[in-house]
């Protein structure tokens, strides 16, 4: 393996640490009442890796409105953070968030079956649910990031130091 800067280093770390993230989606048209602003969604959902496809891999439901938003504006975000620990800053809380596109793959497709397997190898007690038919795997392709490696510690990323991070140590 090459050697890898200490702020990557730790990034991957960070990333094989955290199973969920934080997803923002576009908002979508909601009311036309005076003053309305739609705001951006926002929920917490579980993630895997797929190397093989270089894609972040959620299992989402149709119904649920993060679903219907990715379909409709597939520019989304990830955030995903250490968890506090008490007696510590939490300005010095390392994080990423990462901006990329999502992509839903047809139902058994190639790109499926690698999301699935992806998916089920992080978390094999979601099997039950990949059968049901109102949820989907949405695959996400990372384009950049913001790594905040702690207190005055942060970089832009960019999607190869992403997809480097993401993949196992060789």
């Amino acid at each position: 393996m090459l050697h890898e800067s200490r702020l990557q280093q730790s990034l991957r770390q960070l990333l094989a640490s955290q199973r969920t993230a934080a997803l923002a989606v576009q908002p979508q048209a909601g009311s036309s009442a005076p003053g309305y602003l739609p705001a951006p969604g926002l929920s917490l959902v579980p993630w895997a890796w797929s190397g093989e496809f270089s894609c972040l891999i959620l299992h989402v439901s149709a119904l649920a409105s993060h679903t219907q938003a990715m379909e409709l504006h597939p520019a989304v975000s990830l955030l995903m953070s250490r968890p506090e620990s008490a007696g510590e800053a939490v300005h010095a809380l390392e994080r990423i968030s990462i901006q990329g596109v999502a992509s839903t793959p047809p139902r058994d497709s190639g790109l499926w079956q690698g999301a699935h397997a992806s998916y089920l190898a992080r978390f094999p007690e979601a099997e039950p649910m990949t059968a049901l038919e109102d949820f989907r795997f949405v695959c996400i392709t990372p384009q950049s990031g913001r790594h905040v490696a702690g207190f005055g510690a942060a970089r832009d990323v960019d999607e190869h130091d992403l997809i480097a991070a993401l993949n196992p140590a060789a």
